[in-house]
C-alpha cells in the first residue's frame, strides 16, 4: 500500500499533467466551432467530475489554467489584447493559435498581427 500523503502527491502531479496536456491538445486544434467550443468545456467537466471520484485532492489542481484557456475562446479582439498580456502562464504557441483559431476568421490580418506582435512582445522578457 502507497502511504496516503504518497498518494496525494503522485495524484496531485497526475492531475497537473492531465491539466496541462488537455490544453495543449486545445492549442494543437486546427479549427473550432462554438460547439467545439462548448465540447471542450462539457468534456472538461465531466473530466472533472470523474476526478472528484476518484481522489479527495481538492482544488483540483491547475482546474483554473484549463477553464481560462477554454474561456479565452469566447473573447473578443478587444479583450483577447489585454488577456494575452495578464495571461503569462500559456506558451507563445498556445496564445498564438488562440488568436489565429479563435479570431482568425473574425478579424483582418492587420488586427491579426498586432495580436502576434503582442504575444511576442509579452514573450520576450522571459527569455
Amino acid at each position: 500500500r502507497i502511504p496516503l500523503p504518497v498518494s496525494n502527491i503522485l495524484w496531485e502531479h497526475c492531475i497537473r499533467l492531465a491539466n496541462r496536456t488537455l490544453v495543449e491538445g486545445y492549442a494543437n486544434v486546427k479549427k473550432c466551432s462554438n460547439e467545439g467550443r462548448a465540447l471542450m468545456q462539457l468534456d472538461f467537466q465531466q473530466f472533472l467530475m470523474k476526478l472528484e471520484k476518484l481522489t479527495d485532492i481538492r482544488p483540483i489542481p491547475d482546474k483554473e489554467f484549463v477553464e481560462t484557456y477554454i474561456k479565452a475562446y469566447y473573447l473578443t479582439e478587444n479583450d483577447m489584447e489585454s488577456w494575452i498580456k495578464e495571461h503569462r502562464e500559456y506558451s507563445t504557441k498556445q496564445l498564438t493559435n488562440l488568436v489565429n483559431i479563435c479570431l482568425g476568421t473574425y478579424i483582418n490580418k492587420k488586427a491579426r498581427q498586432k495580436l502576434l506582435a503582442t504575444i511576442d512582445d509579452t514573450d520576450r522578457p522571459k527569455r
